[in-house]
């Protein structure tokens, strides 16, 4: 089990990246916009919407990441925190401090990723079952 010190340290390491993403988004969010000066003819449009589309993605994975964040502290105020969602046994400290949100131990990580690569494309419907979706 983690002892108290590097609970602490994790919450901490989570906070603080917490609010960078929380300052991040407010700063894109007030500081984002297309001025019709960009605009100007079909090359700075394209220019400037395929800036804008990957600010969105930009955006999709800082907020699954806050999400991510947001349970690993929640894992830690529950007391569950470092302990396999899978198996229960202990994550391990050097499997954390690399991949801070795991919430799965090495073994069990491997064997979710090799039911994964069962399918064609590794993409596994959630809501329709396990059928395998062809190419």
């Amino acid at each position: 089990m983690i002892d108290r010190n590097t609970m602490v340290r994790f919450k901490a390491l989570f906070e603080t990246e917490r609010d960078r993403l929380l300052f991040s988004k407010k700063v894109v969010n007030e500081s984002y916009y297309l001025q019709q000066d960009d605009l100007m003819d079909e090359a700075d449009t394209t220019s400037s919407e395929l800036e804008a589309s990957m600010q969105m993605r930009l955006r999709s994975r800082e907020m699954l990441l806050l999400k991510k964040i947001d349970e690993a502290l929640e894992r830690i105020s529950e007391g569950s925190f470092g302990a396999c969602e899978s198996c229960e046994e202990d994550i391990g400290l050097k499997r954390l401090e690399a991949r801070p949100t795991a919430t799965m131990c090495v073994h069990c990580k491997e064997q979710d990723e090799r039911r994964e690569h069962l399918h064609i494309d590794g993409w596994q419907p959630k809501s329709l079952g396990r059928r395998l979706r062809l190419a």
